[in-house]
């Protein structure tokens, strides 16, 4: 049986990182929140099923201070490397921390399929962006409920959960679908040699195509 891991990694130990790992059914069989790198590598170094599971790890957004607040207005849309006139100095152009990616190669040489995602944007692939402020509560309860009543996980509890848990659900239903169906997902960069993947269509409404189709035949 193949496993499905997603990992909500946070810039820094001071922010919790989800992880949560689901099989095929929609079976939610581990989630939980870890907050240093030590506690990562501890999870993944005592996880059994490492060579039978398919990973997918957030982009984590540097939160490194910058002098100058023109740098800091200007990060999130800066073209990275573009501008020869703009030396990447204290890496200030750098939207995404480096944070644990040595370590993560080490689990494919473990047999495991490791890929990166943009959290938010496959948040909107697979419709599960609402119009409230991003990690809100209000946010947070609205990614929950769609978990449970749009996508059928019905492990979910009625209380609310950490918003990084949740995330992680969303990664590892990312890394089900590239295991699944790899001919909807698209490569849409590369984060230090790792592939940054997102779905082609959302996979839900694929489901529900054919599943109408298949009545009417």
């Amino acid at each position: 049986m193949k496993y499905y891991i997603g990992l909500s990694l946070a810039a820094t130990s001071s922010v919790d990182t989800g992880v949560a790992i689901i099989d095929e059914f929609n079976n939610i069989i581990f989630v939980d929140k870890l907050y240093r790198m030590n506690d990562i590598i501890y999870f993944f170094d005592n996880y059994s099923s490492i060579g039978e599971s398919e990973i997918c790890i957030s982009l984590a957004w540097d939160r490194t201070m910058l002098n100058g607040k023109w740098r800091i207005l200007s990060k999130p849309y800066q073209l990275v490397s573009t501008n020869v006139h703009m030396p990447n100095q204290d890496n200030w152009t750098q939207r995404f921390t480096t944070r644990g990616s040595e370590y993560f190669k080490s689990l494919t040489e473990k047999g495991a399929t490791v890929n990166r995602f943009e959290l938010y944007l496959t948040r909107q692939s697979l419709h599960l962006n609402s119009c409230y402020k991003e990690r809100s509560p209000a946010d947070c309860k609205f990614l929950q409920q769609a978990l449970k009543n749009e996508w059928g996980f019905e492990d979910i509890p009625a209380n609310m959960m950490p918003m990084s848990q949740l995330e992680a659900i969303v990664g590892a239903i990312l890394a089900r679908e590239n295991y699944k169906n790899p001919e909807n997902i698209k490569p849409i960069s590369a984060f230090r040699d790792f592939a940054v993947i997102d779905v082609v269509k959302n996979p839900k409404n694929l489901f529900e195509i054919g599943q109408k189709t298949e009545l009417n035949v």
